[in-house]
This record gives structure tokens, sequence and C-alpha cells, in this order.
């Protein structure tokens, strides 16, 4: 494996989970600041931006199940809720009540969730403020790329076939194109990203987590009047040239949320703001 990611799961330890081993980095000192990565990668994303945070904040940052360094069960039925409930037990077994949170692309669903869960005082731990990076926040304008499509609208076996035969070239592809066109990844990151993509053969799933892109769908009523009522402090930090979530999803954002916080970054910056 790439020495940078050897070096980065050497940061992390495991609790379990259902039965299941999840990776997490903690490290830093000062209130928790809780990280929710995306799809279909893994906390190392977060990796060039991890120093600064930690000069301030005790980060927590684990691997949601089926991703990155954590368990890849083959037969788990993956869900928003799901994904939130490990969060939740994550910081039970820290020891942590109180937490500010970073999300990107699909951990911004699973916050989506635990807002909800907050309005129905569901939570056992106080959330203190949000900061949301590129995502699918609301369906209506998220443009989703072809290979999500095939992977996640297709019949599960075709699915199944599909991760199974996905090569690193068309990965590497469609994770360029969400870049700002002068801010490309360079090919070391993407052989990085792609090694731990298939850590313990986590490609043959990627077509199971792949599908809560379009499962959101029936969510979104509940999260974004959960958004809109809520009163916890949000931010939507954008990178404006992602074709699936850019500029167009600050704009909805603008439109649906009260008193909407948005912090636009360079028109180079695309899906990856961290």
């Amino acid at each position: 494996m790439n020495a940078s990611a050897e070096t980065w799961k050497a940061k992390g330890e495991y609790f379990t989970y259902k039965n299941h081993s999840i990776f997490f980095v903690n490290e830093g000192n000062g209130s928790c600041l809780l990280i929710f990565h995306g799809y279909p990668y893994s906390s190392f994303d977060f990796k060039d931006v991890w120093a600064d945070l930690v000069s301030t904040y005790q980060v927590v940052l684990p691997d949601m199940l089926g991703m990155g360094f954590s368990d890849k069960p083959s037969d788990h039925v993956y869900s928003f809720e799901d994904h939130a409930d490990m969060y939740t037990a994550l910081l039970h077994n820290l020891n942590i009540s109180e937490v500010s949170i970073l999300a990107h692309d699909l951990g911004n669903s699973v916050v989506q969730e635990l807002i909800a869960r907050d309005g129905e005082k569901k939570n056992p731990h106080k959330i203190k403020s949000i900061a949301f990076l590129n995502g699918g926040l609301f369906m209506d304008v998220y443009k989703p790329r072809l290979i999500q499509r095939l992977l996640s609208q297709s019949p599960k076996p075709i699915g199944k076939l599909l991760s199974r035969l996905m090569s690193k070239k068309s990965v590497d592809k469609a994770t360029a194109e969400v870049f700002g066109a002068d801010t490309k990844p360079s090919e070391e990151l993407l052989e990085q990203f792609w090694e731990i993509l298939n850590y313990n053969n986590g490609k043959s799933i990627a077509y199971l987590i792949g599908r809560l892109i379009f499962d959101k769908e029936k969510y979104q009523t509940r999260w974004i009047t959960a958004m809109q009522q809520t009163k916890i402090p949000m931010c939507f930090i954008n990178g404006p040239s992602d074709p699936n979530s850019g500029l167009h999803m600050a704009k909805r954002y603008e439109e649906l949320i009260p008193n909407p916080n948005i912090i636009l970054l360079s028109k180079n910056i695309g899906h990856w703001p961290n």
C-alpha cells in the first residue's frame, strides 16, 4: 500500500459495531469535531487539512462501514439510519456528549438524518454546529455521474457485476471529473484512493453503498423540513465548479434554508474542498 495510506492507517484504531470493526482516527485536544466522509472513499480524504483541524479540536473521524479501513461486509443492509447509528455508537464508546460536525458528500446525508433525529429528540448527544461540504443535500438539483447511475440504479446483480469489473481508469476518470478544471487530483492521490477503495475487497460492494444516493429521495421531505426548523447553526462550504453539487446546490440551499450561511470557494474548487 502507498506510504501515505499506510501512515494514515497507522494513526487509527478500531471499535466494534454490530460485530464489525470500524476504523477511526481520534487526535487533537479541545472541543470535539466529528467528521463524516463521502462515498466511495474514506477518512483519508481529510488528510491534507488534518494538521490544521487537530491544532484546534479533538477530531474524531471514522470510516463508515463498507468503506476505507473498516469492515466491508457483502451481506449487510447499508442505510443512512445504520450509518447514523454507527456514529452515535462511536460517540458513546468515546464518552463524548457534544460535537461540532464537518460533513462531505454521503456524509451530508447521514448528518441530515441526525438533524431530523435531533428535532425528534432522539440523539443522545448535543450537536453544537454543522458545516456541510459539497454533496447531494437536495436531490431535485443533484446531478449524478453516469458511473453512479450504472452502479446504483441497475438491478443488484448487474450492479454487483459492474462493481467487480470497474477499472482503475474508469474510477480515476469519474473522480477527476468532479474536481475543478485547474485543480485536478494528482496521479499519486488517485492511486491512494484506488488502493483504499480496494482494501478488503471494497470495490466489489461499491454498488451496495452507491444505491444510497438514490434512496435519499424518500427522505427529502423529512430531512429538509428538519433543516428548515433546526436551531443548530449550519453553514454550507461549497466548491462551485463541482458538476454534481456545485454552485447549483449552493443556490438551492439559499432558496430552502432560512438565513443561509453559504461560503463559496474559488471557482477552481470542485467536489473536494477538503
